[in-house]
């Protein structure tokens, strides 16, 4: 019976260090973890700067180059201070 106890605590430890460990394995980095495990990098919008899943950011690409935004007013706006620059 003790052992069993052991090896119940010993489990629920691993999986405490695991759920700690992976706040501080992600936090750092500019990607994500979805209740999947699929992980997804995150990219940072230009105009209002917030940060996004790549995923489901709005790409567009503004002469020549390649710009990922949060919404489409987002990329309408940049486009419009880039067109003006």
């Amino acid at each position: 019976m003790r052992l069993l106890i052991y090896i119940l605590l010993g489990y629920l430890i691993y999986r405490l260090y695991r759920f700690i460990g992976s706040f501080f394995v992600y936090r750092d980095r500019n990607i994500t973890m979805d209740n999947d495990n699929t992980v997804d990098e995150m990219v940072q919008d230009p105009y209002c700067k917030t940060y996004i899943p790549l995923t489901g950011a709005y790409k567009r690409t503004i002469n020549g180059k390649t710009y990922f935004f949060c919404s489409k007013e987002c990329a309408d706006n940049f486009s419009k201070t880039k067109r003006d620059s």
